[in-house]
């Protein structure tokens, strides 16, 4: 099993926002004094006896994909979406599916699992939406404040909006999350502002890399804001991303190390499409704010826990955890084991990306649970 020292790193979510020890900490630290007290920290998962799938397979016959405008604070932000559904399917149910939260976060790790679920016999037919966040993957990147807020706004537009893809979808709309998309999703349905059929929390995790390493003391926070600062600042922040996050050894080490079980999962396509990612305009600004805490949904395990029981008895909620978590990962989806609000929890290979890393495994259980709450 292969670990690696990285700068920022928390097992709490993939965060790509890591160097090597070697070669970046001095650097760092000399020309950045304020984040000389960030430590060092190790990241490890396990490997798992599974075979995995192709980072991107080729789409289905029935597959397409566009863009939403959706309208956030007097700007128009391009929204990239795709859908998968059965040829020659009739009035299929709909399936929203979120990627996970991090510096490369994309459409294209739910693409294996959506591909699957839609070809699958028996029951309803299914069309599945993948779509990826603003700032994020392929959608736009505009220059704007994100929090968590701001992506639960997203979201509930692009759920209820009328001119929504899913306007259609009537009351029988299912979503999968994975990682803090899940737990942006729970919260927003405990509130009121979504009302899907059921959920599916994938690895579900909800703290960012810096803040559950090293806390949200008033210094920190103030240390935080700096390195958020600096990371969008022109001239200096894309020296500091290219060094940090738009580094295909770097995006490498991290999916090695804790965002797959299985190092030998970590082909050169997977990271050439992440790296790619980190190449588009404005690319840098959500990661600032994932990095230093800000798209956080909650600050604790009791608030983690509790956005949970509060759809009981009102929304099924299946929790997908997976094996080779790393532990601080691990102890948060464990808290949800046998908790209030949660319908089933299930155990499945991989480590924070399961759907990506093992799709097929995922698309299964996924599946099986469709068929007990349709």
């Amino acid at each position: 099993m292969a670990s690696s020292s990285a700068l920022f790193v928390s097992p709490f979510a993939p965060s790509f926002a890591a160097v090597s020890r070697v070669s970046y900490k001095p650097f760092l630290t000399q020309k950045l004094p304020f984040l000389r007290p960030l430590s060092l920290i190790k990241a490890s998962s396990t490997s798992a006896g599974y075979s995995a799938a192709p980072v991107a397979d080729k789409p289905s016959k029935s597959f397409k994909s566009t863009s939403w405008q959706w309208k956030f604070d007097d700007k128009s932000i391009s929204i990239y979406y795709e859908e998968h559904s059965k040829n020659n399917s009739d009035s299929p149910k709909d399936i929203l599916m979120i990627p996970t939260i991090s510096d490369v976060s994309t459409a294209e790790e739910w693409r294996s699992v959506a591909l699957d679920i839609v070809q699958r016999a028996g029951g309803a037919d299914w069309r599945a939406t993948i779509v990826d966040w603003p700032g994020l993957g392929y959608s736009d990147r505009p220059k704007i404040d994100y929090n968590a807020d701001v992506m639960e706004k997203f979201l509930v537009d692009f759920i209820n909006s009328p001119d929504s893809p899913l306007k259609n979808s009537a009351n029988d709309l299912v979503v999968f999350g994975g990682g803090h998309a899940a737990t942006i999703l729970v919260r927003a349905a405990k509130k009121g502002l979504v009302k899907p059929a059921a959920i599916a929390a994938v690895a579900p995790t909800w703290a960012g890399p810096l803040p559950i390493v090293f806390g949200r003391d008033s210094n920190m926070e103030s240390r935080y804001g700096l390195l958020r600062g600096t990371l969008r600042a022109p001239g200096v922040g894309w020296m500091m991303y290219n060094m940090l996050v738009s580094n295909e050894k770097a995006i490498q080490s991290q999916y090695k190390s804790h965002v797959y079980a299985d190092p030998n999962n970590v082909t050169p396509k997977v990271v050439e499409s992440r790296y790619a990612l980190t190449k588009k305009q404005g690319a840098r600004y959500a990661p600032a704010a994932f990095l230093t805490g800000l798209l956080d949904p909650v600050k604790s395990r009791e608030e983690f826990v509790d956005l949970f029981a509060g759809l009981d008895g009102k929304i099924p909620v299946l929790v997908v955890s997976s094996k080779g978590s790393p532990r601080r990962s691990k102890a948060e989806m464990e808290a949800l084991r046998g908790a209030s609000g949660v319908t089933k929890f299930v155990e499945v290979p991989g480590a924070l990306l399961p759907q990506e890393e093992y799709p097929s495994v995922v698309a299964e259980e996924l599946f099986q649970f469709l068929q007990e709450t349709s």
